[in-house]
């Protein structure tokens, strides 16, 4: 029944729109909505994931939905030999860091350069805009690298020092930018369609021995995120001297 889903769809996104449904809004039940509308709960369900993919609304587990607040728009700066794990920071988001020790596998134990079931320790870094996920940031590092810290953190801005403090100096940075659909758990976490689109970055650090000291997988809905990249280029000033 995709004319009624689209039916339904288009109401509600006339709706957001035109300012009836405001932004933080939270939609009438999925129960009464169908009721609304007279469809089949799937049938509405599949409606509202429609305006899910089009980041009009977002589903908050054991909440509802609700009609999407436009997040602030966040610019990953590269190509820097020292960069951020969120660039720029941005004082007005609100990031909850979880560490979790694990061993290195599979695609882990490659982008480490490390045998398999290296001991690492994860840093689960997610980003808040208000009430809705902006950012997710998945950080790692070899276990005599990693910082002494409870196993929840608030603190982002002691954790990056707190790594930067611990890690050696760095001989080279590697950052790879694509566009691709985010994983499930990626959109569960930043509340976001299957079938939008995220700035995926993939950043490597190594040290003067060639050794793995951080690796950064960092995802952002694609609408609200732009990278960055700056070359600087050491000009030679003796061909003009005379």
């Amino acid at each position: 029944m995709s004319s009624r889903r689209d039916a339904i769809a288009g109401d509600l996104r006339n709706q957001i729109l035109t300012g009836r449904l405001k932004a933080g809004e939270r939609l009438r039940p999925e129960p009464d909505l169908a009721s609304h509308y007279a469809v089949s709960t799937p049938t509405l369900r599949s409606a509202l994931a429609v305006l899910q993919g089009e980041g009009l609304i977002e589903k908050i587990h054991g909440r509802g939905n609700f009609v999407r607040r436009p997040l602030r728009k966040i610019t990953y700066v590269g190509g820097g030999a020292m960069p951020d794990v969120h660039t720029p920071a941005d004082e007005a988001l609100r990031v909850t860091v979880r560490t979790v020790k694990i061993r290195a596998r599979g695609h882990l134990a490659a982008l480490m350069n490390v045998p398999a079931r290296s001991p690492l320790t994860e840093f689960v870094c997610l980003s808040h805009d208000g009430e809705s996920p902006h950012s997710l940031a998945r950080i790692y590092v070899p276990r005599d690298l990693a910082p002494a810290l409870p196993e929840e953190s608030t603190s982002y801005v002691g954790v990056v020092a707190n790594l930067a403090e611990l890690r050696p100096p760095l001989a080279d940075v590697r950052e790879k930018a694509s566009v691709r659909l985010p994983t499930q758990e990626e959109a569960s976490a930043l509340r976001i369609g299957s079938a939008w689109a995220v700035l995926a970055i993939t950043r490597v650090m190594t040290d003067a021995a060639g050794r793995v000291v951080e690796a950064a997988l960092l995802v952002f809905p694609g609408d609200h995120a732009d990278a960055v990249f700056t070359t600087h280029h050491q000009i030679d000033q003796r061909g003009t001297e005379e």
